[in-house]
């Protein structure tokens, strides 16, 4: 027997030279191991597959023993069966023994071409060991075949665990597990289930499993389920089970055919308990209206709350209230009135939500006047007054009450406090036409609401008195007139964004110079409210001082420089257009601190931008410059803020592009009369665009001395329209 045709070996008796090679040849390439031992336990044959456990080559293992070659455990169980079966005479087999095999080592290591034993890659082997005979039957030795069985046995493991993870699953659910035959009979015994129902197997076996469901529920079952296995479709039900004690559950069931080669060998199902989510889903049927009605309010305050949060004036939160109180509970009226603590009475906000007839509530109420809304405020908890003679209860004694129920068509009242960190802040009313008794969960549902709106009404209030000032502030800030200048035509614009009511630091101003030059500036302070109002005010009249000392556009942004330093804060920014105009020879300098370049338009050539490149907004180191500005006659400058050319849906670039091409439509004429000029621009530019800033735009013109120029009014007024003011 050989295992390396490359090794001379010697004849075996009984076997021809073919014979002898295809069993070198088997050994060889066989996927088992085998080894040959003689009676002194040495090697003295060995395949490829077994050699691989050590790495030596086939030559290194002859004559040597098992622990010459093999780590120490494999050695000494391998030297213990060759003794074994020496000693007995008797085939001896090993099953599973984890062998770690060795991986290639290095070619310059003599003898180690398969490499040296690994200890992370054990594998799995059965040992089978054999006698060997010479034919005087004495024994000869002893033949061991090997085989690797780490994927069988991994593949055995895997189907174990899984059938463990199966088990316990089951076990652990709420399920019960049932198989039956193709033909849908119960063949194997399902213990969960005879515990639930308390059946014996025989009593559970082939269709008796029906005999436990709820006899309003077994001919939809049993006919459901014999379509499903004639069809060999997933069956899908629901039904009730008897249990021993005589009681019913719930339980889902849903049953899968298992096929293989095409035919259905079994079906596998699921009984899931779901009794608690039966009672519970009776439970939610029996509540189902008043969660309905519940949901259907929380929705309806979760709306309120996003419309109030959205309400910036007081007549905004009232509406917002109105709709609600409409929507929500049925009221044909609703009132919102706020507390004047001064005076002791109750202001409304709006008295249309108030009944016009003898006896009922005014707009101005004392608080010790009989109604629901006074009585909600000085006893700070809700008021609900279901009937007309629960009013008259009420308020026992008042005559005023029994003429306005004579009256008021009104039958039924609601009032509920507004307070605001547990403070007083005002009341709310509602009333129906017909009696209403309010439910808790309404009751619940108005209170939150009513604490809703005092939020909203607190923050309104707030919001317009510091809308105010800041308006106030930046209409003083701005110059109620422009100068009149002869040879100069000038025209301004002021556009307070009107969608949150917020005031900018948006600005212009226009001054002759006593050397008889007209200077014009342009600005705006980032920001919203009195902080970017204030901004505006001190740039501006710093720019005036400053201008007057020394009117150059370099020498007045370097003074602003200073100033901004020195005043304002470091995340503020500011930009500024300044200018100056010999208004007899149109001549001039300018200056840019980060503005948006002016608009040029002349009828002898097409709208541009300055090309002439900005510098930095205030406040940032860097030397300033100026520039020669001409306006020769017939030429208009077009001063604007951000919020002319930019917007959500318009970006910067575009909005100055798009406000080129709408000046290069203007109707011919239209460069020469200011007035007209700035009303097209603004009204093209805003078209279709929201607005969400202030704009300021002041025009330029000067009138060619061919002709006309357009008349303005006497004193150089801007008329309220022009001037944007509201």
């Amino acid at each position: 027997m050989s295992t390396d045709t490359s090794v001379p070996q010697p004849r075996v008796s009984g076997l021809d030279v073919s014979d002898s090679a295809l069993l070198a040849t088997l050994l060889r390439e066989a996927p088992i191991g085998f080894a040959f031992f003689g009676p002194d336990l040495r090697v003295r044959r060995i395949n490829h597959a077994l050699a691989r456990l050590d790495g030596l080559d086939l030559e290194a293992h002859l004559g040597l023993l098992p622990s010459q070659v093999w780590p120490g455990t494999l050695a000494t169980r391998v030297e213990s069966a060759v003794r074994h079966v020496l000693a007995d005479g008797q085939p001896l087999y090993e099953s599973n023994q984890p062998v770690a095999e060795a991986e290639p080592a290095p070619a310059e290591q003599p003898g180690h071409g398969e490499g040296v034993p690994r200890e992370d890659e054990d594998r799995q082997w059965a040992f089978s060991w054999f006698p060997s005979h010479d034919p005087d039957g004495n024994i000869a030795g002893v033949a061991l075949i090997a085989v690797d069985v780490t994927d069988r046995q991994n593949s055995a493991e895997a189907v174990r665990r899984s059938e463990e993870r199966y088990r316990s699953l089951v076990q652990a659910g709420a399920q019960v597990v049932w198989v039956t035959t193709p033909t849908g009979q119960i063949a194997e015994d399902s213990p969960e289930w005879r515990w639930i129902t308390g059946q014996s197997l025989e009593e559970y076996l082939g269709h008796g499993w029906l005999d436990a469901i709820h006899p309003e529920d077994r001919e939809r079952v049993e006919r459901e389920w014999r379509e499903c296995v004639r069809a060999g479709k997933v069956f899908d039900s629901r039904y009730r089970v008897r249990t021993k004690t005589g009681s019913y559950r719930h339980y889902d069931v849903r049953a899968v055919p298992i096929e293989r080669d095409g035919k259905i060998i079994e079906w596998v199902g699921a009984s899931t308990d779901v009794t608690g989510q039966r009672e519970a889903e009776e439970m939610r049927g029996r509540l189902t209206e008043q969660l309905s009605a519940a949901a259907l309010r929380t929705a309806r305050l979760q709306q309120a709350t996003s419309m109030l949060a959205e309400a910036l004036t007081v007549l905004q939160v009232v509406e917002v209230i109105t709709e609600v109180g409409r929507s929500a509970i049925g009221a044909e009226r609703s009132a919102v009135a706020l507390l004047d603590r001064e005076r002791l009475q109750l202001h409304t906000i709006n008295p249309l939500g108030l009944p016009d007839v003898p006896g009922g509530p005014t707009g101005d109420m004392p608080l010790d006047a009989p109604s629901v809304m006074t009585l909600a405020i000085t006893s700070r908890r809700p008021v609900l007054v279901e009937n007309p003679e629960s009013l008259r209860r009420q308020f026992e004694g008042t005559t005023d009450v029994d003429v306005f129920v004579a009256h008021s068509d009104e039958r039924a009242w609601v009032g509920l406090p507004l307070l605001a960190a547990g403070a007083p802040l005002g009341a709310l009313r509602f009333s129906f036409t017909k009696p209403r008794q309010i439910t808790e969960e309404e009751r619940v549902f108005l209170e939150a609401l009513a604490g809703q709106c005092a939020l909203a009404l607190e923050r309104a209030s707030l919001f317009e008195r510091e809308h105010t000032t800041a308006e106030t502030l930046q209409r003083s800030l701005l110059p109620d007139r422009l100068p009149s200048v002869p040879g100069i035509i000038l025209e301004a614009r002021y556009l307070p964004v009107t969608r949150n009511m917020e005031i900018g630091g948006d600005w212009y101003d226009a001054f002759r110079l006593p050397d008889g030059r007209l200077a014009v500036a342009a600005g705006d302070v980032m920001g919203k409210g009195l902080t970017a109002a204030a901004g505006m005010g001190r740039v501006r009249n710093a720019l005036r001082a400053l201008a007057l000392t020394d009117p150059r556009p370099a020498a007045v942004l370097a003074g602003l420089d200073r100033l901004f330093t020195a005043t304002e804060l470091d995340e503020q920014v500011t930009t500024v257009a300044y200018l100056v105009v010999d208004p007899v020879t149109g001549e001039g300098l300018a200056g840019n601190a980060g503005h948006l370049p002016p608009l040029l338009l002349s009828r002898d050539a097409p709208p541009r931008l300055d090309t002439t490149e900005a510098g930095t907004p205030l406040g940032w180191a860097c030397p300033r410059q100026q520039y020669v500005f001409r306006l020769p006659p017939g030429t208009t400058a077009v001063l604007y803020s951000d919020g002319l050319v930019e917007n959500r849906r318009r970006g910067l670039d575009s909005g100055l592009d798009e406000l080129v091409s709408v000046a290069a439509q203007a109707r011919p004429g239209m460069v020469e009369d200011p007035a007209r000029l700035l009303e097209y621009l603004v009204d093209r530019m805003l078209t279709g665009y929201e607005q969400d800033d202030d704009v300021t735009v002041l025009v330029l013109h000067v009138p060619r001395r061919d002709g006309p120029a357009p008349q303005r009014p006497p004193g150089g007024v801007i008329p309220a329209a022009r001037r944007g003011k509201a």
